[in-house]
């Protein structure tokens, strides 16, 4: 097992320090969903998985089951490469199809928290004795050029994670990610797909109030890492649908006018009571939309499923 670091704790704090005073000071203000996981908001989004509001889990997780075996004699894949790997809970269904087909012989799982990434590796090295396991820290935005080479990978982005960068960052990130692709090697994409709103807000709001932790454990982050002296419990979180980007918003709503301090970059923020920090947006998809930015970057749509309710999606393209 080896790990490689490309987002070092001082390039960790050089890139917060920037996102945090270019969002807090925009109108509207904003904040990057990347900032949710430190070691507790990796664990409260292990939670929220679970949830039974949460349905995109568990529906990409019965696509897998059903495909990994599908999915493994389609690539015969010798390297399987994970972006946004978390604690790779899903990963071991791909993991155990490629074993089985014989081809695999390399996992290299990328992700912004060391936490997540050492946890599950370690677990993943115990459970797979012959996999060499190559860890990546590293931001996906910024680092593809890192992963490494050697023919026959499969790149599985999982989890709806795509939705949570805006449309020109998802044209960016997928033309980074053809660049590093040999042609014929393949990437597996989980996306939400468009459906009533009423069953996607309670997924960003659960009634037991895990999602809204979450949300609220960026400001834990900031007085953490900045000094800053946010009180969470000042801030409502808040879910929104927006019916003409197919989105989900979350937000963090101040309950009252208040200031806030955040002496790691030296900056006071004035907060209106009501107004509003966007911590994420979860886009949704439709497959013809899929499939045409997946052809805009330079791949082709070799087979695409859904989960028995049509709730998610995953697709598998072929570089060109």
């Amino acid at each position: 097992m080896t790990l490689e670091v490309h987002l070092d704790a001082d390039d960790l704090a050089r890139t917060l320090r920037a996102d945090v005073r270019t969002g807090l000071t925009a109108t509207p203000k904003t904040l990057p969903p990347k900032w949710f996981y430190d070691a507790r908001g990796s664990e409260l989004f292990e939670q929220i998985t679970e949830l039974p509001e949460y349905y995109p889990t568990r529906s990409e997780r019965q696509i897998l089951t059903d495909r990994a075996i599908e999915i493994a004699r389609h690539t015969r894949a010798r390297t399987l490469l994970e972006l946004g790997s978390g604690y790779s809970t899903k990963t071991r269904l791909l993991l155990d199809a490629l074993t089985l087909a014989g081809t695999l012989t390399t996992y290299v799982p990328m992700d912004v928290s060391p936490t997540a990434l050492t946890a599950a590796t370690a677990r993943i090295g115990a459970d797979y004795p012959g996999l060499r396991v190559h860890n990546i820290v590293g931001d996906l935005t910024r680092h593809l050029k890192h992963l490494p080479g050697g023919g026959d990978r499969l790149v599985a982005f999982l989890g709806g994670t795509i939705g949570n960068l805006l449309p020109a960052e998802r044209a960016t990130f997928l033309d980074d990610l053809r660049a590093v692709l040999e042609p014929g090697e393949h990437l597996l994409l989980g996306t939400d797909l468009v459906k009533s709103p009423s069953m996607v807000v309670p997924a960003y709001d659960d009634a037991a109030g895990v999602t809204a932790d979450f949300n609220r454990n960026v400001l834990h982050v900031l007085n953490t890492s900045l000094g800053a002296d946010f009180d969470p419990d000042g801030f409502a979180h808040v879910a929104l649908w927006d019916p003409d980007h197919e989105w989900v918003e979350m937000r963090l709503r101040a309950r009252w006018p208040m200031r806030v301090t955040i002496p790691g970059v030296d900056l006071v923020v004035d907060f209106e009571a009501g107004e509003e920090i966007r911590t994420e947006v979860s886009a949704k998809f439709r497959r013809d939309g899929i499939e045409h930015e997946l052809a805009e970057a330079g791949f082709d749509l070799d087979h695409w499923w859904t989960d028995r309710d049509g709730l998610f999606g995953v697709s598998l393209a072929r570089a060109r």
